[in-house]
């Protein structure tokens, strides 16, 4: 089952990796910015497509940001 606070802060991690503000990010992404941040707290799950949208902004495939998002659901239930 995906935690919706696991792929927040999965998504959170990589924004500030590649050094971009929620603003940035979701204008990239084609969402609005408390759309973002609540995915980031983890009060929303992202639908495929905005998955979809914010892996492109990150540069990344969307298949890329889930296997992150699946090592993080391991490790928690380990």
């Amino acid at each position: 089952m995906l935690d919706a606070k696991i792929v927040g802060s999965v998504i959170q991690r990589f924004r500030e990796k590649k050094k971009m503000s929620q603003e940035l990010a979701s204008g990239l992404a084609g969402i609005g910015r408390t759309h973002l941040s609540a995915i980031e707290r983890g009060e929303r799950k992202p639908t495929l497509e905005t998955f979809c949208r914010i892996a492109e902004a990150f540069q990344m495939k969307p298949s890329e940001l889930l296997a992150e998002i699946e090592k993080e659901i391991e490790k928690t239930n380990t």
